[in-house]
């Protein structure tokens, strides 16, 4: 006999959300539905928790997954075995803090500034760390 609710392991709650973006640079809308598993029950987690959390979770994929998957083609990398696509993604995330904390908003736009004066990049990682010299 199976038990009611979601079907899988720990979960409580199934969710759907539906979210319309619009690209503004072309005005085009789109529509995606996505499906969740909670572990919470409905008493601990209402629906204005479940935005938020759901929000907060967005903001990571803009700020750091986006970037990883457009700017550094990370879906295409051949890195798949062993400890390489680890070791990629936080050399991806180095880069990224990097920027951001050096004030840049533009990660594609730094990275190829970075690109064309690698020893300006070296001098600044070198010269925040004076333990390294």
């Amino acid at each position: 006999m199976t038990s009611p609710g979601p079907g899988f392991p720990h979960a409580e709650q199934a969710i759907r959300i539906t979210r319309t973006r619009t690209i503004t640079r072309t005005g085009k809308t789109t529509r995606e539905t996505a499906y969740l598993t909670i572990s919470l029950p409905a008493a601990d987690a209402h629906p204005v928790d479940l935005q938020e959390w759901i929000r907060r979770e967005w903001l990571i994929e803009n700020l750091v997954h986006y970037v990883r998957d457009v700017t550094f083609c990370e879906d295409s990398q051949q890195a798949r075995t062993g400890n390489g696509p680890a070791v990629m993604a936080t050399l991806r995330n180095t880069a990224i803090g990097f920027h951001r904390t050096s004030g840049d908003t533009n990660i594609a736009r730094a990275t190829r500034r970075a690109n064309r004066r690698p020893h300006d990049l070296i001098t600044a990682v070198i010269s925040s760390n004076p333990r390294t010299q």
